[in-house]
């Protein structure tokens, strides 16, 4: 394989910065992948996956390396459920219709979500009400210091709220090679009750949803609300949902009595991030060509030509104005380099 030098990193990035990385490699198979990192005239490497949750703020010294390891496949047939495994590289989307294709359930509230197989567990993605540790059973990893193959189970894997082990203690030291999901095959749990999925679906006078039905209705939602990353430069949302306390919520609510809140436990819930940005002026806001969608205030998005660097200076206004405003820090859920 070849390792090429000064390459353009604006195809493989959502946000569609233009920045630069010294050395560059795509891997297709496992060998590749352990060849590329036993390179020792490269001490600095960077995996890249679908380049949907990041924000590259300049040029990458480093040897850049794309998961492009391609393949799915069922491993197990069991009464009302099968198990399949799906490589890195293949695109989160396409394996959602892929499973519905086939009638396996499970994925279908996670439709639409940019980026690949491979970065979905580093993120435990999550969207009307489903997130991935509901139907992930292990992925199988390869260490970049060793080129070991190893397998995470769902419990080793540490999943919470947009996080994982791979975020924390297991940050930059593996690379994730396939990903393996239990699906239900029937009597499939339909999930409704989260976002305006109920109210879709009654629009489109759907009154005995199918796992299609719900999938449609969740691609026709994120449409309506988010931007096309080939249109119009974004990684989804930028930033992680707060959670606070029960009783700070009610005391912000004296003041904000309009303040939405999603329960997470008896003593915690969830505010959404974009109503609190939205609340401070943001949604529509621009400077430059960075800015604040229009119809969604969670989502940064680059015009044109914006640098990584003017949008991350925006998301950090945007940090310091809600903090002043609700005393509620908001930290951003993509990865900035």
């Amino acid at each position: 394989m070849i390792i090429k030098e000064h390459v353009s990193l604006q195809p493989y990035n959502t946000f569609g910065i233009d920045a630069n990385a010294r050395y560059f490699a795509e891997v297709k198979t496992l060998d590749e992948l352990s060849w590329v990192l036993q390179q020792r005239s490269y001490p600095k490497k960077l995996i890249l996956g679908g380049g949907s949750n990041m924000l590259l703020t300049g040029d990458l010294d480093a040897l850049v390396i794309l998961i492009s390891l391609k393949g799915k496949e069922i491993v197990e047939k069991g009464e009302g459920h099968v198990e399949i495994r799906v490589m890195a590289g293949e695109n989160w989307h396409e394996l959602v219709l892929w499973s519905l294709d086939n009638g396996f359930g499970g994925l279908e509230n996670l439709s639409l979500i940019p980026g690949s197989v491979g970065s979905a567990p580093i993120q435990n993605i999550g969207a009307y009400g489903v997130e991935l540790k509901y139907h992930f059973v292990s992925c199988e990893v390869m260490e970049l210091a060793t080129q070991h193959l190893q397998t995470f189970s769902l419990e080793e894997c540490q999943f919470g709220y947009r996080d994982s082990y791979f975020k924390q203690a297991g940050k930059g030291k593996y690379v994730i090679c396939s990903v393996s999901f239990r699906l239900s095959t029937q009597n499939h749990t339909l999930r409704t009750d989260y976002g305006t999925i109920a109210a879709e679906l009654k629009n489109s006078s759907v009154l005995h949803p199918t796992i299609q039905d719900i999938s449609r209705a969740v691609i026709r939602i994120r449409q309506q609300k988010l931007p096309d990353p080939a249109i119009l430069g974004n990684s989804g949302s930028f930033f992680k949902n707060p959670v606070i306390t029960t009783s700070t919520y009610k005391k912000l609510q004296l003041k904000y009595p309009e303040m939405p809140s999603y329960k997470v436990s008896e003593k915690h819930v969830k505010i959404p991030a974009a109503w609190m940005i939205d609340s401070c002026g943001f949604k529509g806001y621009r400077k430059g060509d960075a800015g604040v969608h229009e119809h969604q205030a969670l989502v940064l998005v680059n015009y044109g030509e914006a640098t990584g660097a003017e949008i991350l200076q925006l998301a950090e206004q945007i940090q310091e104005k809600v903090q002043k405003t609700f005393g509620i820090p908001i930290v951003p859920e993509v990865n900035i380099l």
